[in-house]
């Protein structure tokens, strides 16, 4: 079975095949950095990591492109507010975005572009689209250019909608606008922005519309035509579409497939600015492991509403400590025994055939966990009857297939060795030693009274011929 796809735009699972076999480019709608990342933005920056290491599992060489929206009304607004520049409260939460980013362990995109230093190549495609006959210069002398909605037949294509359907574009400075459905490429400076907020065109001095940055440089980086323009449900109208437009009518065949991930809900209820119900990153990732946010964010069907309440991250993480715990046990088990293996190079050597149809048949992530799971369950059987070979295969398949998810242990050991984790295992040692102590006098009583107050913590203790061992349950 080959990769399928949900593409937005045919509204349809379709088989993945890219333009040029082998090499994969995607372009991802990355963060208007304005404010702090929020869980919304977490997860979609997730769901095209998870396929980003699908693509490369199945053979590909993947180009991601994850741009950075650094100049925006909101920007400009906002930096007003806390006296900041405009372009250092921008840089100050793209770092933010990419703490974030890194504590989750999504892969650094191969680009990440500012929309600031691709202004030549929106100046080119407007420039393209006024020759076209797609856009025009405001007639008030005001520097804003527009594209002419209603002349590009195929507009609405991307969300199925006629023109007549549609919500009025809603431009900040609507000065020269003929239709109400022509979004702005180019916005005029205006009175009170910063001059550091403005460049020089043909046109006269403003800045970009947010549609045509994303145009610019998704072709800058990946060229006329690309295989996969990603981003949030939210985005798909008006961003999307009107990229779509006026990238079309620029003469650009663009993207071959639109993939749309589903949002977050608070306790059933859309999340949202107004309703003041934002989840913040810092509070996600404070709240619990990053392994375990990241279990959380992703398990859910990437098109699918995730929902966000309390015990989430709870569930998530007894989820990860059952494979924690697995990997361990088989490990220590079947270390210098002949089923001891490293995980092979080539990962679909060592996937699960109904992993690998899970994954292809468009990332369906709640299979694929169910997949993972059950291995897990079969190798602590497996280890339980001290079937080594059937465990040994039970822990390279779990292993191969938490590190195409990204949740595989090992690459989190530093989290794993924090100083909490430390300072319990010196404890939980030192319990272990009175119970050898107690056993050793035959105080009964004593040692299982240790083992009762352990198991009632969670901590569950394995005793091995090389000694004690604990895990938690």
């Amino acid at each position: 079975m080959s990769l399928s796809l949900f593409d937005s735009k045919a509204q349809a699972v379709r088989a993945f095949a890219p333009i040029v076999p082998g090499q994969v480019g995607i372009y991802l709608c990355g963060p208007t950095v304005q404010g702090a990342p929020h869980v919304g933005h977490l997860r979609s920056a997730l769901v095209y990591d998870q396929l980003r290491r699908w693509l490369t599992v199945r053979g590909n060489d993947v180009t991601l492109v994850r741009n950075v929206t650094d100049i925006d009304d909101k920007v400009l607004d906002n930096a007003k507010t806390t006296g900041e520049q405009w372009w250092a409260l921008a840089y100050r939460y793209e770092i933010e975005f990419n703490r974030a980013y890194s504590a989750l362990g999504i892969l650094p995109p191969t680009y990440e572009p500012r929309a600031t230093a691709a202004i030549p190549e929106m100046l080119e495609i407007i420039q393209r689209l006024i020759e076209n006959g797609y856009a025009y210069v405001a007639e008030d002398g005001s520097a804003n250019v527009y594209f002419a909605a209603g002349k590009w037949a195929e507009y609405g294509e991307l969300t199925n909608q006629r023109i007549a359907e549609m919500d009025v574009a809603e431009d900040a400075d609507p000065r020269g606008k003929r239709e109400p459905h022509d979004f702005a490429l180019w916005k005029a400076h205006k009175a009170g922005e910063p001059a550091s907020a403005a460049w020089n065109t043909p046109f006269g001095e403003g800045r970009p519309g947010w549609h045509i940055e994303c145009s610019a440089m998704a072709t800058k980086y990946l060229g006329a035509h690309f295989d996969i323009h990603g981003g949030g449900l939210d985005l798909r109208f008006p961003h999307h579409e009107n990229e779509l437009a006026q990238s079309s009518a620029a003469g650009d065949e663009f993207a071959n497939y639109w993939l749309h991930n589903g949002l977050v809900n608070v306790s059933g209820t859309k999340m949202s600015k107004s309703l003041g119900n934002s989840v913040f990153a810092s509070d996600l990732l404070a709240a619990g492991r990053g392994i375990a946010v990241r279990y959380y964010l992703g398990s859910a069907h990437y098109r699918s509403v995730l929902d966000y309440h309390d015990g989430v991250l709870e569930e998530a993480e007894s989820a990860v400590s059952r494979i924690e715990t697995f990997i361990e046990r088989a490990s220590r088990r079947l270390a210098e025994t002949k089923f001891a293996r490293a995980l092979p190079a080539d990962l679909l050597q060592a996937l699960p055939a109904d992993f690998i149809a899970a994954m292809d048949d468009d990332l369906a992530m709640p299979a694929a966990l169910a997949t993972l799971h059950e291995s897990v369950r079969s190798g602590n059987s497996s280890l339980d009857s001290e079937d080594l070979a059937a465990a040994a295969d039970a822990l390279i398949a779990v292993q191969a297939m938490t590190e195409v998810l990204g949740i595989n242990p090992a690459s989190w050991a530093s989290e794993q060795g924090s100083q909490k984790d430390e300072a319990l295992d010196a404890l939980v040692q030192s319990l272990i030693a009175e119970r050898d102590a107690a056993r050793a006098a035959k105080d009964f009583a004593r040692s299982d009274a240790i083992r009762d107050q352990l198991k009632a913590a969670g901590i569950v203790l394995e005793d091995a011929a090389d000694g004690t061992h604990w895990s938690v349950n």
